[in-house]
């Protein structure tokens, strides 16, 4: 069997990047193809002549060793089942390294943005994956001079790298849990210490269930994801440490469900919201924790589950390093509350205010009930 390399390459440009997009000619053409069912509508999308188009397939079917697509007189062109295949990957691949491809596009930025100017602030924040920090990394940079060294990680690793001096700032995410969370408690309390840290008010989001195109298997909710009158949905988990898993544990505690009860959740995990939504999409599973703004980017269902707050969160002393009160007043502007409008189930929460641990987050002082020396529980 012939053997196919795989060549990466990056390039310097006048303006900037959003997002963590690579692009790759042959992919665009398959998605191009798949989308218009023609030749000749693929070529206008893509700006091309029909010619062009027609040699650039047969040059990639040359180079791969396989035919990409089929068609007939008279019938709409299709991808064949090798091209279909080799482009859901593609898509599930970049997905899953979304998270790896912005870390590093952001240490080309920082390290560029050094040598050309060694007076710009520097900012390493490690958070949880989330869409709209990006965003806000862009924004710092263009408005406020401030360079954010952007590096995804779970929730729970997020703040043990804080904790170990590795980032200035670290960002998890959380609901309101009033009535308090084991799970959360559990994992995060050890990290976090009253008058120590101080939270910085990012954004509100929602957190749900998402599931494929109209819904096919009539999910409303976790209980759903039980297999009874002969349905099993097929769910995609996030990886342990991370805050939607975190919260996944905490919601099914909250409704008496078991985790062995529901297919999958043990099977292995994804490690962001794009990763799973990509696996939705690819039909690689029915159902997965994530925001809605990634269900909508891959055109999948959303059952919205619960809003939480993403908070990003620095040792106290350091609210008033240059870097930080840079990124403070990016999260107070109204650039940043226009920019949010543009990802579904995102909304502006307390953008740069300075917020106390324990106010800010009702679990904290949530005690379980002990028993007294006397007959029945009360609280502690």
């Amino acid at each position: 069997m012939q053997s196919r390399g795989v060549h990466l390459q990056y390039s310097f440009e006048s303006t900037g990047q959003r997002g963590a997009a690579l692009h790759n000619p042959l992919f665009e053409l398959l998605q191009a193809v798949h989308e218009h069912g023609s030749i000749q509508h693929a070529a206008k999308h893509l700006g091309a002549s029909y010619r062009h188009i027609w040699g650039a397939l047969k040059r990639w079917e040359a180079t791969l060793g396989e035919p990409l697509v089929t068609w007939s007189q008279g019938q709409p062109a299709r991808l064949t089942p090798f091209a279909d295949r080799l482009l859901w990957a593609e898509k599930r691949a970049r997905a899953r390294l979304t998270p790896h491809i912005e870390a590093l596009r952001a240490e080309l930025e920082r390290v560029l943005a050094e040598a050309l100017d060694g007076s710009q602030h520097v900012l390493t924040v490690f958070a949880s994956h989330d869409l709209a920090l990006p965003m806000l990394r862009d924004l710092a940079n263009r408005d406020h001079g401030l360079h954010i060294d952007l590096r995804f990680a779970g929730s729970v690793d997020a703040l043990a790298a804080l904790s170990q001096g590795r980032c200035r700032v670290a960002g998890f995410h959380v609901p309101a849990l009033p009535g308090g969370s084991r799970q959360f408690a559990a994992a995060m309390k050890p990290l976090l210490k009253p008058g120590l840290h101080k939270l910085i008010g990012c954004v509100r989001r929602t957190q749900g269930l998402m599931v494929q195109p109209g819904n096919p298997l009539g999910l409303q909710g976790l209980a759903d994801l039980v297999p009874r009158n002969g349905r099993t949905p097929r769910f995609l988990n996030r990886q342990s440490g991370s805050g939607t898993r975190l919260l996944m544990d905490h919601l099914l505690a909250e409704q008496g469900l078991a985790p062995e009860a529901i297919p999958g959740w043990f099977q292995p995990p994804e490690d962001s919201h794009l990763a799973v939504a990509a696996a939705l999409a690819s039909g690689g599973a029915d159902a997965g924790p994530g925001i809605e703004a990634a269900a909508r980017a891959f055109g999948l269902g959303f059952l919205p589950l619960i809003e939480e707050d993403y908070f990003l969160v620095c040792l106290k002393d350091a609210l008033e390093h240059p870097a930080v009160l840079k990124l403070r007043e990016a999260l107070a502007s109204t650039a940043w509350q226009q920019a949010l409008q543009a990802l579904p189930g995102y909304a502006p929460s307390s953008g740069g205010q300075v917020l106390s641990l324990t106010q800010a987050l009702p679990w904290w002082n949530f005690r379980q009930a002990k028993k007294p020396a006397g007959d029945g529980l009360q609280p502690a």
